[in-house]
């Protein structure tokens, strides 16, 4: 059972990963403008934190089988309809819905390991987990440039996508024989009006944010900005009314009177957004400033992966020894050299940029990165009570994900403006660097909120021990190189 219930984890890592190395591709080959290519990455983890509680809860109430195969079957439907698109728009529409069918497919991975393995087994199940989301980061880059140097069948970039055809119906075949039926007791609310709510009111600030530069920030853009804050207040006031009425709401405001939680929260926002903005714009100096083949650029990324696999490593024991807020620290340190290396690289050699100090920045970032990560998920769980640590993994999930689609569009308008109508090797040098130094401001942020974290304690608390653990685990799956996670018990 586990290889196929894993099986999903690695489809969604990949896909969520090569669509990195094809940007150039999707440049040139579907004339992809910047707010197109933002919406092609951003979009699917945008969906994918709107739908992701509802997923979880979706797998409480009709099973986590059924779920996985729906969400399975669903998700390979969505690669399709990516590979068939013509145009920017419906490959930006089929992402929006690849992205949501992957929320009820992937929450239900944790949900039937916990569910179906026994305690004795379930440790070394979750280490498999964890090695697939590794594992599928290194695919995601290097298969993905294979794929795309190979050209299969003259099909270009659509491979990407296509491939998961003939798997995702092999998984499905194995499913439906090896997956048990097994469903919890719990049947917990759903919140639709919550879901729709936060997600329409950050799509009010990050739509405008995305296309504004290239349409020339007309007036729309301005409106829906400005509507998106009192949107946000009665979406939140809503779901506060919600869990007065003891339901389940979308977003738990008590959490907020943590301030370890929203200390964590606020590196979370700062992590992700420097996180997937990050490698969004490498990839692209990469290949189409640099010139680069796919595989070359997809192999650029190994260090980055290789490094942040061997600190995840030594992580724990380092929290165990010294602490969260001071592992972060560390972590910061580390990517704070990284991030200036690369970003002094670039405005110094310019146009000129020599490919071994671009690698070795991104290897030494991998490193600080997964420190950052490990420590500051276990720490902002450890700051709530025991009995919200489901809610609370949840609320964090789902900020990490939106955050990382806010940060895509921020730092990529700063990146488009700079690279200009015409752009050659120096403007995306220009444009990489300026990334780099928002970047090293948004470490600097991390930083300084670790102060606010608890340090970890030596013996955690049962249950928030339970929900950092397993929020690792999930974090362990998509390190190399855009961190995602899931909510399985919400």
């Amino acid at each position: 059972m586990l290889p196929v219930v894993l099986s999903a984890t690695f489809i969604y890592a990949f896909d969520l990963n090569v669509v990195n190395v094809a940007l150039p591709s999707l440049q040139r080959h579907l004339h992809a403008g910047p707010a197109a290519l933002e919406l092609v990455v951003g979009g699917y983890a945008f969906t994918y934190a709107a739908g992701l509680v509802t997923g979880g809860r979706l797998g409480d109430l009709f099973g986590y089988r059924r779920m996985f195969l729906l969400g399975m079957a669903s998700f390979t439907l969505a690669s399709v309809l990516c590979g068939l698109s013509e145009t920017p728009a419906e490959l930006v529409a089929a992402r929006l819905v690849q992205g949501l069918t992957a929320a009820a497919m992937v929450p239900q991975v944790l949900a039937l390991i916990t569910a179906t393995f026994p305690p004795s087994e379930r440790t070394r199940a979750l280490a498999w987990f964890g090695v697939t989301g590794a594992i599928s980061g290194v695919v995601g880059q290097v298969g993905g440039g294979l794929l795309l140097d190979a050209n299969v069948f003259g099909l270009g970039w659509r491979t990407i996508f296509f491939v998961n055809l003939p798997v995702g119906l092999v998984v499905l075949a194995l499913a439906r024989r090896v997956l048990p039926r097994t469903r919890t007791d719990r049947r917990p609310s759903l919140d639709p009006i919550g879901v729709a709510g936060i997600s329409g009111a950050l799509a009010l600030a990050l739509v405008p944010l995305t296309l504004g530069n290239s349409d020339g920030w007309p007036p729309w853009t301005w409106i829906s900005l400005v509507a998106s804050v009192p949107a946000m207040t009665l979406a939140l006031r809503y779901e506060r009314r919600l869990a007065r009425r003891g339901s389940s709401p979308l977003v738990d405001l008590s959490l907020f009177a943590s301030r370890g939680f929203i200390a964590g929260l606020g590196i979370a926002v700062a992590f992700m957004a420097f996180f997937i903005s990050s490698i969004f714009v490498m990839s692209l100096l990469l290949q189409t400033g640099l010139g680069l083949t796919p595989l070359q650029g997809g192999l650029s990324f190994v260090p980055f992966c290789l490094t942040a696999m061997a600190t995840a490593l030594l992580g724990r024991r380092f929290i165990t020894r010294y602490g969260a807020p001071a592992v972060i620290r560390g972590g910061c340190v580390i990517s704070g050299v990284g991030t200036v290396l690369l970003a002094v690289t670039l405005g110094a050699q310019h146009g000129s940029i020599a490919l071994g100090w671009l690698v070795a920045g991104l290897g030494i970032i991998g490193a600080g990165n997964s420190l950052i990560l490990t420590a500051y998920l276990g720490a902002t769980l450890t700051a709530v009570r025991p009995d919200q640590a489901g809610i609370a993994s949840g609320t964090l999930n789902t900020i990490q994900q939106f955050a990382g689609s806010a940060g895509l569009a921020v730092i990529g308008a700063v990146f488009f403006t700079l690279l200009g109508a015409h752009p050659g090797r120096a403007q995306y040098a220009d444009g990489a660097e300026a990334a780099m130094w928002i970047g090293f401001g948004l470490v600097i942020t991390i930083a300084a909120l670790s102060a606010l974290l608890p340090r970890s304690p030596a013996a955690p608390q049962p249950a928030a021990a339970a929900a950092g653990d397993t929020a690792a685990a999930v974090q362990e799956r998509d390190r190399c190189p855009i961190p995602v996670t899931t909510a399985s018990e919400d």
